[in-house]
């Protein structure tokens, strides 16, 4: 397992280089349970996607904005659990945060069908 810190280090480096501004890397996968690193230029926005059954983002660098019923603004240090709605991901700086996500539960899908893809 990488660690933390090197792991983002390197979405760092990659989200600079990408063209897209962004870049994730799964930490654990273990059944249904992920935890990814992922980081985000300035400016960059996830699309509206749906959530997974139980999803938290915990912000390391930067601030982000989550969409939804109620938008939300996480900062550095800060964990939020995310909305069962519809919501998109936009990055207010240069951002990297921990996502762990709940894939599925027995008996549930994500709510409203599909997962974001990065």
């Amino acid at each position: 397992m990488p660690a933390l810190s090197d792991a983002i280090n390197r979405a760092v480096a990659e989200a600079r280089k990408a063209s897209n501004g962004r870049h994730a890397e799964v930490l654990v996968h273990d059944g249904p349970l992920r935890q990814s690193v992922i980081a985000l230029r300035q400016g960059i926005t996830l699309a509206e996607h749906n959530s997974p059954p139980a999803a938290s983002i915990y912000v390391v660098r930067g601030r982000l904005r989550v969409t939804g019923d109620e938008p939300v603004e996480v900062a550095p240090g800060q964990i939020e659990a995310l909305t069962h709605q519809r919501h998109a991901v936009e990055s207010l700086d240069d951002t990297v945060f921990l996502l762990t996500t709940v894939t599925s539960v027995p008996g549930t899908e994500s709510y409203g069908g599909a997962h974001l893809e990065l």
